[in-house]
């Protein structure tokens, strides 16, 4: 395994490690400045001041933790993917979506990244959003 993929595998291993820790400025330290978020069936946001903000709007709707992380990188050390299984809880109303009782869920998750200068330049989530609402409503 090259220095660059090990290293690369590192980063993103951290960004879910202060995920689970609820360590924002953890995940943050992690992303460029640029940073480019792609979210699931959602639009793109950029810089990571919009990444805050996203963080914490979904701080407030949602309590989540990453399990069964595998990462994955190139050689070079300029792309990743991670596949796990978010387990949450629904706690607040999320705008559009169904209403929240504090229900469970369990969803598998596939993420990918870029990652320039040791840091992260783009995140890109996918989920099964249909399934999610199937979950939290009770389906």
């Amino acid at each position: 395994m090259t220095d660059t993929r090990q290293s690369t595998i590192n980063l993103v291993s951290r960004y879910y490690a202060a995920f689970n820790a609820g360590d924002v400025e953890g995940m943050l330290a992690c992303l460029r400045e640029d940073v480019v978020h792609d979210v699931n069936q959602g639009g793109r946001r950029h810089g990571r001041e919009a990444f805050r903000a996203f963080l914490e709007h979904m701080k407030r709707c949602y309590a989540e933790q990453a399990v069964d992380l595998v990462v994955m990188a190139n050689d070079e050390g300029t792309r990743a993917a991670a596949e796990f299984v978010i387990l949450g809880a629904y706690h607040q109303t999320d705008e559009g979506l169904p209403e929240a009782r504090g229900q469970t869920y369990r969803l598998p998750v596939g993420a990918f990244f870029e990652v320039k200068g040791g840091r992260i330049a783009r995140v890109t989530n996918y989920y099964n959003l249909q399934d999610w609402i199937a979950q939290v409503k009770g389906v």
